[in-house]
């Protein structure tokens, strides 16, 4: 059942574009963890190429898990209690395809700087990597969620904020649910909840012997509108996908991924000992995304009061690419609400930093929120978001729709 909801427009410090909107609401944060003061990070250069970004201040290492050699790409070391953003790509990327349009975004590095940044390569999908042997069992989804407690341990996280897209998402999810402590919370885009039936498997199976390897991915990260018509994205992710990424390894990333098992979520009380994600998590697909459908059904799935669904309107398969502005202002309220960003300089301003709270107004047509984050710096926040619905219906989950 597809969600429907009435479009709004993110505001920020100040107001760039004409908007109509009813029923402004006010995020309200009774106690807010201040971010560190410190130096800025290195300013990264800007470039219109995916994998031209300077990563000066990014250090690579190869980290041994119980299921193989795992490729991660760190910045910052871990500042007290305070998590780490941790990353992981989708099928047919790596952390650079999939994220140096996020993160070398001028407003998303406000954010980042304060926080220890980390980026996981599946194996064998990061720049450069050789091709497995012959004869190579590529690990399951959920022995690809086992490798990453290994990196936690290894650099010292107390525990994590996941940001995951399509396959990563999954991987994230999967995490979570198996290591519930170590995960503080999670933004999930383009997740699929579900396995592929046999149907979905002989229609892949199908593609893959019509199709090249990059088209058959393509049109997983893609709608067959953004194919037709966003023709200058497509191709620059054809020719990266089908060149920077080791095609072999490539395909047994992309034929685990098409045998996942369904998530095995459930809404609290819908089902005795239901499984659910125990952290905050914020859900986001573009209008105009393939894995639609699949977010919804996730959406419907998980906990109503912890979990808030974005549907970012003019949006594709990869709204981290193609709206990283959107993307990130929404990414200030998911850590607003669980506590973190007190004040963030707005580079649109002369005069320096700006409370968050002037940025912390959304418009809400059918739901009424209250955030509260009640911790103190040094201890883990916990998150706790209420919702009720104006029309009588009980519990509604949070459901933004973004017009940009």
């Amino acid at each position: 059942m597809k969600v429907l909801g009435h479009k709004i427009e993110l505001l920020t410090g100040l107001l760039l574009h004409d908007v109509t909107m009813a029923g402004l609401q006010e995020l309200r944060f009774p106690e807010e963890k201040p971010l560190l003061r410190g130096q800025d990070a290195a300013e990264l250069e800007n470039s219109d190429t995916f994998l031209l970004a300077v990563d000066t201040d990014w250090k690579e290492h190869d980290i041994e898990t119980p299921y193989g050699l795992l490729h991660v790409v760190i910045r910052g070391s871990p500042k007290g209690n305070r998590p780490a953003i941790l990353t992981y790509h989708d099928v047919g990327l790596n952390h650079k395809l999939c994220f140096n349009t996020f993160f070398n975004f001028e407003d998303m590095q406000e954010i980042t700087k304060h926080f220890v940044v980390c980026h996981v390569d599946a194996p064998g999908q990061q720049v450069g990597a050789s091709q497995f042997p012959q004869g190579y069992q590529f690990p399951s989804m959920e022995q690809l969620a086992a490798m990453l407690p290994s990196v936690v341990q290894h650099f010292g996280f107390k525990y994590v904020i996941g940001i995951g897209v399509g396959a990563g998402a999954y991987v994230l999810a999967k995490f979570a649910l198996i290591f519930p402590d170590l995960v503080e919370g999670l933004v999930l885009m383009n997740i699929d909840p579900n396995g592929k039936g046999w149907i979905d498997w002989a229609a892949t199976k199908l593609s893959g012997l019509t199709s090249t390897l990059p088209d058959t991915v393509l049109s997983h990260l893609f709608s067959q509108e953004e194919l037709v018509s966003n023709t200058e994205l497509v191709q620059s992710y054809r020719q990266q996908i089908g060149n920077v990424v080791n095609q072999a390894n490539l395909q047994l990333f992309w034929n685990m991924y098409n045998s996942r098992r369904d998530l095995d979520i459930n809404r609290p009380g819908t089902v005795p000992n239901a499984k659910t994600l125990r952290c905050p998590v914020m859900l986001v697909v573009g209008d105009n995304a393939p894995a639609e459908d699949g977010v919804v059904e996730c959406n419907s799935k998980l906990d109503p009061t912890t979990t808030t669904f974005l549907k970012m309107a003019d949006s594709g398969g990869l709204p981290q690419v193609t709206q990283p502005g959107k993307l990130t202002e929404a990414f200030k309220y998911f850590l607003q609400g669980m506590g973190y960003i007190a004040y963030l300089k707005d580079r649109r301003l002369s005069g320096g930093a700006v409370p968050s709270a002037s940025m912390t107004r959304l418009a809400r047509s059918r739901t009424a929120s209250l955030t509260s984050a009640g911790s103190v710096d040094g201890s883990r926040p916990q998150a706790c978001t209420h919702s009720e619905s104006s029309e009588g219906l009980g519990q509604v989950n949070h459901t933004m729709e973004v017009s940009c």
